[in-house]
C-alpha cells in the first residue's frame, strides 16, 4: 500500500490529495509511509551520487574552460566597449539625421495631404469665385447651375471646414439674391415690353394693311424694285412684330424659376402681372380718342400688341401662356375695347376722322384675325358707328341743305341757253320733252334748291358708301342701307330745314315752290336708287313710299298757307267796319266780302300746281275763316246793338261767300263740304230773320232740327243786340200795336232762351 502511494506520488505531478488523504486515513499508514518515504529518498540520493561521480571529470573540465572563457569574456567585454563606444558615437550623429528625416518626412506628408486637401478645396474655391463673378454680371441662369454644382457636388467632397461652412450658409443667400435678381429682371422686362407694345401693334397693323393692299402687279413692283435696289443687302431690321421684343430675360427667369422648383409660382405671378397690364392698357393713355386719329392707332396698337406678344409666348410652347387664359384676358377685354370705342366714337362730329377711325379697327379686326384672336363685339360696333356715322354726315348734311336754302330764291329755274338748259338736265333727271319743243328762254317747273339738293345727295350717297366699304357687306346690303340713309337724308335733315324755315312766316307763292320742289324730289328718288345700284352693282329697287318723305314738311306748308289765307281774310274783315245800327241793307254784298272772295279765287287758281290735298286744305282753312269770323263780329260782346237792316246785310255777305263755297272752287271736295262750315251761322241768320221761333223752340235739343246749330246763348245774345237797338230807335215814338206784340213776343222768347241756357248751364 505504501509503496502504490509513492509510486502514485512519483507518476502525478499536480493533483496529490487522493495520495495524501489515504495516508493519514489508513492506520498505522502515516509511520510507515514516512518510513518508506525516507528509504526512498536514500535510494534517490545513491542515484544522484552515481550520476555526480559519472560526470565529475566532465564537470571539472567544464569549470576550467569556464575561467579560460572568462578571461576571453573580459576581453570580448573590453571590446565591446569599445565598440559599444564607437557605435555610440557613431549612432548619434546618426540618430539626429534620423530624427531630422523623420521630421522632414512628416512635412512632407504634410504638404502632400495639404496639397491633396488644396487640389480639393481649389475647384471649390474656383467656383466660389465664378458664381460670385457670374452674379455680379447677372448671369443668373449659369450663376445658378454653379450652385447647385458647388453645393451638391464640391461641398460635401471637401470636408467640414469653417469657411466651407461659411459657403455653405452663404449659399441660400446667393440663390434667394439670384432669385430677387430675377425677380427684377422680370419687371424691367415687363416694363419693357409694356412701352413696346404699341410699337408691335403699329408693325402688325401695318403688315396686315400691305398684306390687304397686296395685288399681282404691286408684287412684281416690289419683287423689280428689291432686286434693283436691294441685291446683295440683307435686311437685319426685324421680319415679325414679336421680334422687336427680346424675351430672353424672361425665358431665363422661368429656367432659373424651373431649376429653383418654384416654375408654377412664377408662371402665376407673370400672368398676374400681364392681367394688371392688359387692365392698364384697356385704358386709353389719352383721355379723349375721339380728338384725333393718332390717339386711336396708339390704343389700338397697344391693345393688339400686348395681346401678339401674348400670342407668341403661348405658340411657344414656354408654358407661361395657357389659350385658356390667353382667350379669358382677351375675352374681357375685347369687351372694354368694344365700350372704350364706343364711347369715345360717339363723340365724333367729323365724318372724315370716323372713316379714318373706321379704317383703324377694320385693321384692328383683320390682324386680330390673322393671330386666331376673337372679334366678336367688334363687328356689331362698326354697325353702330355706321348708324353714328350717318348720323354725323346728316348732321354735316343738315348745314348744307340750310345754305341752299338760305340762298335760295324759290322761283321756278328760267335759262336763256342751251347750255344752261343742258347744265340743268345733266344735273337733275328731268323728263324735259314738253321744255324741247319751246323756244328760250324755257322754265322749269322747278326751283334751284331741287338739282342742289339732288347733288348733295349723290354727295352724300358717296361719302356713306366710303365708310360701308370693307366690312364684308354685299352688294344688295350696302344698296340697301344706302337707300335706308338717303331717305333718312330727305325726310329727316332735309325735312327738318324746311321745317326751320317754316318758323318765320313765308310769302305764299314760296310756299307754294316749296311743296311743288318736295314733288320733284320725292320723284327723284328712283334715280337715286338707280344711283346706288349702278355703284353698289346691285339690282335695282324700284319701291318707294309713295308721299311719305317729305310729308311733314308739305304739312307745315300746308299749315302756313292755310295760315296765310287765313290771314288775308282776317286783313279783309279788319279793313271793313260794319254799321250796325244800318236802317236799310245796301240789297248787294259788301264790297270787302266781294274783293275777299276775289282775292281767294285768284290764289285759289295760283294753287293748280300743288296736290289736290293742299288746295282743298288751303279753301276748307279759308273758308271756315270766313264764317268763324262772320260768327264772331255778329256775336262780338263789344257790339251791343245790332239793326235789322245790319243783319240783312250781313245776311247778304254771308249769302254772297256760300255761293263761293258752293261753287267748289277746287275739286276734291265733296258736295255741300264747304257750306257747312256756314251752317251755323245760316241757321242762326234764317231763325233771327225769318222770326221762326216756334220751330226753334219746339226743336231744341231735338237732333237734327232746323235750327240744331243754333244754341239758346247764341240766340239769347243776338236778341238781346236787336232789343237793344230797337229801344233806341223808338224811345221817342208812340208804339204800333203790331210793335207792342212784336216786342213782347221778343220779351217772352228772351225769358224762354235764357231758361234753356241756364238748363244747359
Amino acid at each position: 500500500m505504501t509503496n502504490a502511494t509513492i509510486q502514485e506520488i512519483e507518476g502525478i505531478d499536480d493533483y496529490w490529495g487522493p495520495a495524501f488523504r489515504s495516508v493519514y486515513e489508513g492506520e498505522g499508514g502515516h509511520e510507515a509511509f514516512v518510513q518508506q518515504l525516507d528509504e526512498r529518498i536514500k535510494q534517490h540520493d545513491r542515484e544522484i551520487e552515481k550520476l555526480c561521480n559519472f560526470y565529475y571529470q566532465g564537470f571539472i573540465d567544464s569549470i576550467r574552460e569556464l575561467l579560460q572563457v572568462r578571461s576571453h569574456a573580459e576581453e570580448l567585454h573590453a571590446e565591446i566597449s569599445n565598440v559599444d563606444a564607437n557605435v555610440k558615437e557613431t549612432t548619434e550623429s546618426l540618430c539626429t539625421r534620423a530624427e531630422e528625416l523623420i521630421q522632414a518626412r512628416r512635412v512632407e506628408l504634410n504638404i502632400a495631404a495639404t496639397i491633396e486637401k488644396m487640389e480639393l478645396c481649389l475647384p471649390l474655391l474656383t467656383t466660389y469665385s465664378k458664381l460670385k463673378t457670374q452674379v455680379d454680371a447677372k448671369r443668373y441662369y449659369p450663376a445658378l447651375k454653379t450652385l447647385e454644382q458647388l453645393e451638391h457636388v464640391l461641398l460635401p467632397r471637401v470636408g467640414p471646414y469653417k469657411w466651407c461652412a461659411q459657403i455653405s450658409a452663404d449659399v441660400p443667400r446667393l440663390r434667394q439674391a439670384i432669385q430677387d435678381a430675377s425677380m427684377a429682371d422680370l419687371r424691367d422686362f415687363l416694363e419693357n415690353i409694356r412701352e413696346l407694345s404699341p410699337q408691335v401693334g403699329a408693325m402688325a397693323l401695318k403688315q396686315t394693311q400691305d398684306m390687304l393692299g397686296r395685288s399681282l402687279a404691286n408684287i412684281v413692283k416690289n419683287k423689280k424694285e428689291s432686286m434693283l435696289g436691294g441685291l446683295g443687302k440683307e435686311n437685319s431690321g426685324p421680319q415679325c412684330p414679336h421680334e422687336l421684343v427680346d424675351f430672353s430675360p424672361l425665358h431665363r427667369c422661368l429656367h432659373i424659376h424651373s431649376v429653383l422648383g418654384a416654375k408654377n409660382d412664377f408662371i402665376q405671378y407673370y400672368r398676374s402681372q400681364r392681367k394688371q397690364q392688359a387692365r392698364l392698357v384697356l385704358i386709353p393713355a389719352t383721355g379723349n380718342l375721339h380728338d384725333s386719329i393718332q390717339g386711336m392707332k396708339s390704343y389700338l396698337s397697344a391693345v393688339l400688341g400686348f395681346f401678339i406678344l401674348e400670342e407668341h409666348l403661348l405658340t411657344t410652347g414656354a408654358g407661361l401662356v395657357s389659350k385658356d387664359w390667353l382667350l379669358d384676358t382677351w375675352s374681357m377685354s375685347v369687351t372694354k375695347v368694344a365700350s372704350t370705342l364706343r364711347t369715345n366714337t360717339s363723340l365724333i362730329t367729323d365724318p372724315t376722322l370716323m372713316l379714318s377711325i373706321k379704317h383703324q379697327i377694320m385693321l384692328f379686326i383683320n390682324t386680330l384675325k390673322c393671330y386666331g384672336l376673337p372679334t366678336d363685339p367688334l363687328p356689331l360696333l362698326l354697325q353702330e358707328m355706321a348708324e353714328h356715322y350717318t348720323e354725323v354726315l346728316m348732321q354735316r348734311w343738315v348745314g348744307v341743305f340750310r345754305d341752299i336754302l338760305d340762298n335760295a330764291s324759290f322761283l321756278p329755274i328760267e335759262v336763256e341757253t342751251q347750255e344752261q338748259y343742258d347744265g340743268v338736265m345733266d344735273t337733275f333727271p328731268y323728263d324735259g320733252d314738253e321744255l324741247e319743243t319751246q323756244p328760250f328762254p324755257r322754265k322749269f317747273p322747278f326751283s334751284t334748291i331741287v338739282p342742289a339738293v339732288y347733288v348733295q345727295v349723290k354727295e352724300f350717297i358717296y361719302a356713306w358708301l366710303k365708310y360701308s366699304a370693307g366690312l364684308g357687306l354685299g352688294g344688295g346690303r350696302r344698296a340697301a342701307a344706302a337707300r335706308h340713309s338717303a331717305s333718312l337724308l330727305l325726310s329727316r335733315s332735309f325735312t327738318g330745314c324746311l321745317s326751320a324755315l317754316f318758323r318765320n312766316p313765308l310769302p305764299l307763292m314760296q310756299l307754294v315752290q316749296i311743296i311743288v320742289d318736295t314733288q320733284y324730289l320725292e320723284d327723284a328718288t328712283l334715280f337715286l336708287y338707280e344711283f346706288i345700284s349702278n355703284i353698289t352693282g346691285s339690282e335695282l329697287v324700284t319701291t318707294q313710299p309713295a308721299g311719305s318723305m317729305f310729308q311733314a314738311a308739305r304739312d307745315d306748308a300746308e299749315q302756313q298757307i292755310c295760315n296765310n289765307l287765313e290771314k288775308k281774310v282776317d286783313e279783309f274783315l279788319d279793313l271793313e267796319n260794319y254799321d250796325w245800327l244800318l236802317v236799310e241793307p245796301t240789297g248787294q254784298a259788301s264790297a270787302f266780302v266781294t274783293d275777299m272772295l276775289s282775292y281767294l279765287s285768284g290764289v285759289l287758281t295760283s294753287l293748280e300746281q300743288l296736290p289736290e290735298r293742299a288746295r282743298v286744305a288751303a279753301v276748307r282753312a279759308a273758308t271756315n275763316r270766313i264764317a268763324t269770323r262772320l260768327r264772331n263780329l255778329l256775336l262780338d260782346p263789344g257790339v251791343k246793338q245790332i239793326s235789322s237792316g245790319a243783319l240783312y246785310q250781313l245776311d247778304l255777305d254771308v249769302i254772297q261767300c256760300e255761293q263761293f263755297a258752293a261753287g267748289e272752287p277746287v275739286p276734291g271736295l265733296r258736295e255741300g263740304e264747304l257750306l257747312e262750315h256756314f251752317a251755323s251761322l245760316r241757321q242762326l241768320l234764317d231763325l233771327i230773320t225769318g222770326w221762326d221761333w216756334s220751330s226753334y223752340l219746339h226743336d231744341v235739343g231735338i237732333e237734327g232740327g232746323k235750327y240744331a246749330l243754333v244754341t239758346p246763348r247764341d240766340a239769347a245774345t243776338l236778341l238781346e243786340k236787336l232789343k237793344e237797338a230797337e229801344q233806341k230807335s223808338s224811345v221817342f215814338s208812340v208804339l204800333k200795336k203790331n210793335e207792342r206784340d212784336r216786342r213782347k213776343l221778343l220779351d217772352t222768347v228772351l225769358k224762354q232762351l235764357k231758361q234753356l241756357q241756364n238748363q244747359d248751364g
